[in-house]
């Protein structure tokens, strides 16, 4: 941890930094490498609703070449009346998911009291957009020594989105992973806006590994595959994408949800378009260990 002193004590040289470090870092979860070649896609439902729901689409995504299971066991949700999440429930459904198919748990934690509990499910801990400044959350997920998913705020600039980061990093957890998720603009078409140049800038400025989330970028399903090839194209490493089995009947953020076989031919046509940027799109994570 870095000692504090009365006067600015920022070091010149942020551990997020280039100057730091030129080299990229490379966030390994399992077999999976986040800031290579290969181009990883995270994909799962908003919110964990049932073992039918889960399960059945974990297998789905992870048939079509996910390399992560996301789903949602708590969630921040801007009404207190919305589904909030299973809670330990759905860490346990997503353990389950994760044994059936071998795709490694992205998941959030809200606070630094559930730090302890997400982790001895997840294999990724997620922090949300509303909660990247939320600075003892960061601290505490700093301590871990699991990977970290960090997401933009939707109102954050790119300094204030790294200095989250260097939280995480003053910890002594080099495991972090930058999302830009979309951020909060006059337009009124979209969730919020694809800030697509921050990916050039970011991987310019920090060497931690930096993957696009559409979904929440857009609030769009049809926009979805196209926001993500754009991600692919300008240099991002990877996504992460909410996919429903039935996007209609979701408890959570169905509107901008994929169905499995939307979400298949996504893959199909970043497959096509990887070789152009010297990535690597996997075709399946591994074979099914059950259906489910």
């Amino acid at each position: 941890m870095i000692p504090f002193t009365p006067k600015d004590s920022t070091p010149k040289n942020l551990l997020v930094s280039r100057e730091h470090q030129s080299s990229a870092t490379v966030v390994a979860v399992g077999e999976t490498l986040f800031g290579g070649e290969e181009f990883p896609v995270i994909a799962g439902p908003c919110a964990v609703e049932s073992a039918h729901q889960l399960l059945k689409t974990a297998s789905g995504v992870c048939l079509s070449g996910a390399r992560g299971l996301r789903g949602g066991a708590f969630k921040p949700r801007t009404s207190p009346y919305s589904f909030p999440g299973l809670e330990e429930e759905g860490l346990q459904l997503l353990a389950l998911a994760r044994e059936k198919t071998g795709l490694p748990v992205f998941t959030e934690v809200m606070s630094e009291l559930q730090v302890e509990l997400v982790s001895q499910y997840a294999d990724v801990l997620q922090i949300g957009a509303r909660n990247m400044q939320n600075y003892p959350l960061l601290r505490a997920v700093g301590r871990q020594r699991r990977p970290v998913l960090l997401k933009r705020g939707m109102a954050a600039t790119l300094k204030e989105f790294l200095l989250a980061a260097e939280y995480i990093l003053a910890e002594g957890n080099p495991h972090v992973i930058l999302c830009e998720r979309g951020i909060r603009t006059f337009g009124q078409d979209t969730r919020n806006t694809l800030d697509i140049s921050a990916i050039p800038i970011l991987k310019e400025r920090t060497h931690l590994p930096v993957i696009v989330d559409p979904s929440h970028a857009c609030g769009l399903s049809e926009v979805v595959p196209h926001l993500a090839k754009a991600a692919l194209a300008v240099g991002a490493d990877g996504l992460i994408v909410e996919v429903h089995h039935q996007p209609s009947l979701a408890l959570s953020d169905g509107r901008q949800s994929l169905d499995l076989p939307a979400f298949h031919d996504m893959m199909v046509s970043l497959r096509a378009l990887a070789p152009a940027m010297q990535r690597k799109v996997y075709t399946t994570m591994s074979p099914l260990r059950a259906t489910g």
